[in-house]
């Protein structure tokens, strides 16, 4: 017999190709791999395209990817759909996987640029920010210096703290905090 105040545990909604990101995390906290594997199918390619971007290292990129989905197997009944989009909060945990992974490694790779060529997949999260770069904002952004752009693309659009992004960047967090100030004061010029 069950007690009345145990909590009853309803099987999540059938999964497939076609579920939102929220559904899918729902049936992965209910441990559904099917989910998972689906998950994985939809965000991998953009996430190895845009922590490569950051990072040379085809391991430690590799490896961010990976435990990645280890801690969305794990904590995927933390995601609420209220607080933010799933692909924001797939990006956050692949970034801080990534820093986590260059802080063991004790070294800091270099940075690599790929060309168009190398983008093969487009997710939503891509069309967001294909947005943000070629509206007014990308625009003004365009005309930032490599170094304030790489500041404001770090702290701003990725999320990272201020400690993070000297350690993804190779500068000491004085210089990071100079340059975003100035970057915000430059985009503030641009966007007038």
């Amino acid at each position: 017999m069950q007690p009345f105040f145990a909590r009853r545990h309803e099987p999540p909604p059938p999964v497939g190709p076609r579920s939102s990101d929220a559904e899918l995390l729902a049936a992965v906290a209910a441990e559904r791999v099917d989910a998972l594997k689906i998950l994985h199918r939809r965000h991998a390619p953009w996430l190895r395209v845009r922590l490569a971007h950051r990072c040379a290292d085809r391991e430690l990129v590799d490896d961010a990817i990976q435990d990645t989905f280890l801690a969305i197997w794990r904590d995927a009944h933390r995601y609420r759909v209220t607080k933010a989009e799933a692909a924001a909060w797939i990006w956050t945990i692949a970034i801080r996987r990534l820093i986590s992974g260059l802080r063991r490694s004790g070294t800091s790779p270099p940075l690599t640029v790929l060309d168009d060529a190398d983008l093969i997949t487009e997710s939503a999260e891509d069309a967001v920010l294909v947005g943000v770069e070629h509206g007014d904002l990308g625009k003004a952004l365009a005309r930032l210096s490599p170094e304030l752009r790489a500041a404001i693309q770090a702290t701003v659009l990725d999320g990272l703290t201020v400690r993070e992004a000297a350690h993804l960047l190779g500068i000491p967090e004085g210089t990071v905090k100079t340059r975003v100030m100035r970057a915000k004061a430059r985009l503030r010029e641009h966007l007038a």
